[in-house]
């Protein structure tokens, strides 16, 4: 209860939502499951709303299990006062809960311990007290293990110098200070580590803690990592000792001492280790999010479908893999060529004609060229040929992860006596045609959007990827027949074992025909089969809702709701009946929720729709572009390949994508260039700054003509 009280208040939801999602989670429910067939429980929330309950939900269980252990310790040292429970039972971070549990920790043997089992305690009683006499009185402390005077007061001080670093007060104020005043600092380390001048800007770069972007921050993990930087922090020392200072009424000496150690030895820096953690985990959790927002829009790529496509994934020595697979993405050819230098020009000239030959042999609509290595000498290659081929256009296909697919077991089991470089040919044609269906096949952290993805945590990096992925396979819907064990495992509900059970029950059936068979698919239970039916489609079965995302729990709302409207099948005079709907009128004379049948509508219009049709299909061309013809002021037309914090990297047909700089996105403040851009978005782009020598393009998304 409490938890879900908590939890409504942070993420802005009723009590009820958060309750009927942990409800429905506790059930074995999967996330796109009660997201798209469960919204008149939970008010219409989303997938990422959903995730977020359940998140949090953990989150708080964990912080509560730890208080809980916390307490217990202390309870049983004797040491469990009320004001302390009640502050710990109030800390909202786990980090909190640890710095109230820090004094009443088990610690390993210190200075000050030794110092208290020889009843030097007293001596710092009377240090405190600024006692005049305090050197003679400290005779009486002396021990075997104190022998002298000076020994007996570092004893004392090493005592107060620990009470210092444990003051929960004093370490809270100093973690605040530091996030508020404090600069984050960097150096050059090793010159010869950055032979690139890849952290150019970081060699004397200093900002304050509480303005520093994470990008920055991420490059500097980097670049220290790396042993080019150094990185520290540089703080208000005297203000901070100051204060320390301030609370006590009389000071001395040894005061001094234990007050400067107890700063500069134990408080600042705890407070340092814990402020750089917050910081990266704040820098983290950006770049995972910007990394999955530029994964969702790869994956919704319109696909171009009924297409027969060449596969052309370039090389210089060993040669261009070539593969033509046919509108449904079956393998019909692969091929060797040598189209470009170092191959002497008859090999060259022999490539030539081998492609053309493929061309026309195989009805080819679209060259799909990888952006890896020789991709652009390739695709001058490409375009000198389709001068003899108008109807013919190419593409420059992101290849990220193709590689990793290609020397997969997947791949492997998929075509067993081709090379990698093939296989390679082969899921770079797919690509084009069903992005989504290809790129499943790939771990997501391959796929090459975002920025600084071997930085973060590579555990919340895939828990995060993998949900975007499934989210956007159930919103896409999946075609039983055609989709690869790979694509299957991604609905909700499914597995590994039961996606190759799938594909084994349908080659033995030679397809399935409607979703009642499904669930004769060995080891696929009611539950599997709830959470499931809705995500698969049947283009081809016997039953029209089988085609669409209508669950087959409300088959029956539909059979009510023809029979009310006197209709009998999906015609189209059924659609413009659909169409005039009041939805709200006939869910009350239906008795059920608007939202349900709003969905069952939409769906019945629709039929077989395609999410992703809505998204922008890629920029198809027949001819190259040199960056020596290229002018500032002019207008071209692209793709955009990555979106990062600083700006966006568009390809316009030349050898490196251009810079989109956030500066150069709108005429007002952009805060982030995801608010204005998406990966795989066509955008019309004006050419800012050329720079021939180093390949390089600064782009603009305002015309010229309205900076000013």
């Amino acid at each position: 209860m409490e938890n879900m009280i908590k939890i409504a208040q942070e993420l802005g939801l009723k009590d009820k939502q958060v309750s009927q999602v942990l409800n429905l989670a506790a059930e074995g429910n999967t996330i796109p499951f009660i997201a798209r067939y469960r919204k008149e429980l939970t008010g219409n929330l989303d997938e990422v709303q959903i995730k977020a309950i359940l998140d949090l939900d953990k989150s708080l269980t964990n912080l509560a299990d730890r208080k809980q252990t916390v307490l217990t310790k202390i309870d049983q040292q004797g040491k469990l006062t009320d004001n302390l429970k009640l502050a710990i039972l109030q800390a909202e971070k786990l980090a909190d809960v640890e710095e109230l549990y820090l004094p009443y920790k088990e610690k390993r043997r210190t200075k000050a311990t030794i110092a208290r089992e020889h009843g030097l305690a007293d001596l710092t009683r009377l240090l405190l007290l600024d006692d005049r006499q305090l050197e003679e009185k400290a005779q009486q402390f002396l021990s075997e293990a104190f022998p002298t005077v000076a020994a007996a007061l570092t004893g004392a001080v090493d005592i107060l110098i620990e009470a210092l670093a444990e003051d929960n007060n004093l370490r809270s104020w100093t973690y605040n200070d530091i996030w508020a005043n404090s600069q984050l600092v960097s150096s050059l380390k090793a010159p010869d580590l950055d032979a690139q001048e890849t952290f150019k800007m970081y060699y004397e770069f200093s900002e304050r803690v509480k303005d520093l972007k994470g990008y920055r921050l991420l490059a500097l993990n980097r670049g220290e990592k790396l042993g080019v930087l150094t990185v520290k922090f540089t703080h208000q020392l005297d203000k901070i000792l100051r204060f320390y200072l301030a609370r006590f009424k009389q000071v001395n000496p040894y005061i001094e001492e234990a007050v400067t150690k107890a700063a500069k030895t134990k408080i600042i820096p705890a407070m340092e280790r814990r402020i750089r953690s917050e910081l990266s985990e704040q820098a983290e959790n950006g770049a995972i999010d910007l990394f999955s927002n530029n994964l969702r829009q790869l994956l919704l790529v319109s696909p171009l479908k009924g297409k027969v496509v060449l596969g052309f994934d370039p090389a210089f020595r060993t040669g261009a893999k070539l593969a033509v697979v046919d509108q449904t993405g079956k393998l019909l050819v692969t091929e060797v060529i040598y189209p470009v230098p170092p191959a002497s020009q008859a090999k060259i000239e022999q490539a030539k004609a081998s492609l053309s030959q493929l061309l026309e042999d195989y009805g080819v609509e679209l060259i799909a060229i990888g952006n890896g290595t020789a991709s652009r000498e390739s695709e001058a290659f490409v375009a000198q040929v389709l001068k003899n081929h108008p109807k013919v256009s190419y593409v420059i296909v992101n290849e990220s992860g193709a590689s990793v697919y290609s020397a997969s077991d997947l791949a492997r089991a998929e075509f067993p006596d081709l090379t990698v470089e093939k296989r390679s040919a082969i899921s770079i044609a797919r690509r084009l045609q069903d992005p989504l269906a290809e790129l499943v096949k790939i771990d997501p952290k391959s796929i090459g959007v975002g920025q600084y993805q071997h930085d973060v945590s590579q555990k919340k990096l895939s828990e995060k990827l993998d949900f975007v992925v499934e989210t956007v396979v159930n919103q896409v819907g999946v075609n039983i027949n055609t989709a690869s064990p790979a694509l299957l495992s991604r609905v909700a509900g499914l597995n590994k074992t039961i996606s190759e059970n799938i594909v084994s029950f349908r080659e033995a059936r030679g397809g399935i025909r409607s979703r009642q068979e499904i669930k004769s698919v060995p080891r696929l239970g009611a539950k599997a089969f709830e959470q499931a039916a809705g995500f698969l489609r049947i283009p081809e079965g016997d039953y029209f809702l089988d085609n669409t995302g209508v669950h087959p729990e409300s088959y029956p709302i539909v059979e009510k709701l023809f029979h009310t409207l006197g209709l009998t099948e999906l015609t189209q005079e059924a659609k413009e009946t659909l169409e005039q709907l009041d939805v709200l009128t006939m869910a009350q004379q239906l008795e059920v929720g608007v939202l349900t049948l709003q969905d069952i509508v939409e769906d019945l219009l629709k039929p077989g729709r395609d999410l992703r049709d809505n998204f922008e299909a890629p920029v198809l061309r027949q001819d190259v572009l040199d960056i020596k013809d290229l002018q500032v002021g002019q207008q071209l037309e692209g793709t955009v390949r990555n979106v990062v914090d600083f700006g966006a990297f568009v390809d316009i047909g030349i050898h490196d994508d251009g810079l989109v700089h956030i500066s150069d996105m709108r005429r007002s403040f952009v805060k982030h260039p995801s608010q204005v851009v998406s990966v795989g978005e066509i955008v019309t782009v004006w050419i800012k700054s050329i720079d021939v020598q180093r390949g390089k393009i600064n782009l603009s998304l305002v015309k010229p003509d309205e900076t000013h």
